[in-house]
């Protein structure tokens, strides 16, 4: 009987891509069509609230049409014979939808929301406050928390803190396989979380960028798309 393996995925919007789900960068990716420093800063949120809320009202309505994929369900299913965590870039919920039950998400959660002024370092990071609203939107006027404050979207904007990123270093660093899918490792401080691989870990990268390759020395890379790239790394585990 072979041992369990520590396995963590780091995954990003690539692995969600194939869900019908718009990546943020590449080809009609969504900071293609709208200035982030409009609707993913805290300046943007205060500049023009309304706006901010209509851009991720819009994406909490298109991620309720969409469906897990072939990828999400095989990193569910790796469950059954390993000790699996997955650290998310995304903010959609398809990991959790395609069964998975450790998910760490490092940029916050779309059907989320909490008072503006929660969850801040003030609080602790508390998540007393944070409320799951599912997918339906969110309006003007809307308020909750101790001091009825605006409610905003639960997601991490470009200049706030990574409030798990340390959980998710933890967890990198008792790690025996590494998978990182779905991500072109340009988002920091998430880019940086496969420096946290112990001695020994074995680290795969699945992406369809073959100037990806050389990226991470060691690497194992699989140039493919998410869902025929974890097919090819399900198949490899088979003889680890």
């Amino acid at each position: 009987m072979k041992t369990k393996k520590n396995i963590v995925v780091l995954s990003g919007s690539g692995i969600s891509a194939e869900s019908g789900i718009s990546t943020f960068r590449g080809g009609n990716g969504l900071w293609d069509n709208v200035p982030v420093e409009e609707i993913c800063t805290p300046e943007g949120w205060m500049r023009n609230p309304a706006k901010v809320l209509k851009f991720y009202n819009n994406l909490r309505a298109q991620m309720a049409t969409k469906e897990p994929n072939e990828a999400h369900r095989i990193v569910a299913e790796l469950e059954s014979d390993h000790n699996v965590c997955v650290v998310t870039q995304n903010v959609d919920n398809l990991h959790e939808r395609a069964g998975s039950t450790r998910v760490v998400h490092l940029h916050g959660e779309l059907t989320k929301v909490r008072p503006e002024d929660c969850y801040t370092e003030r609080d602790g990071y508390s998540l007393k406050y944070v409320q799951d609203i599912g997918y339906r939107a969110v309006e003007l006027g809307e308020v909750g928390g101790p001091r009825s404050r605006q409610l905003r979207p639960h997601i991490v904007w470009f200049g706030e803190a990574v409030p798990n990123l340390e959980t998710a270093a933890r967890l990198v660093s008792v790690a025996d396989i590494l998978v990182i899918v779905g991500t072109s490792l340009q988002v920091y401080p998430a880019a940086s979380l496969y420096h946290y691989a112990p001695s020994g870990c074995r680290i795969y990268l699945i992406d369809p960028d073959d100037k990806l390759g050389g990226h991470i020395p060691g690497v194992t890379f699989i140039n493919d798309v998410a869902t025929a790239g974890m097919r090819r790394f399900k198949e490899d585990l088979q003889n680890l």
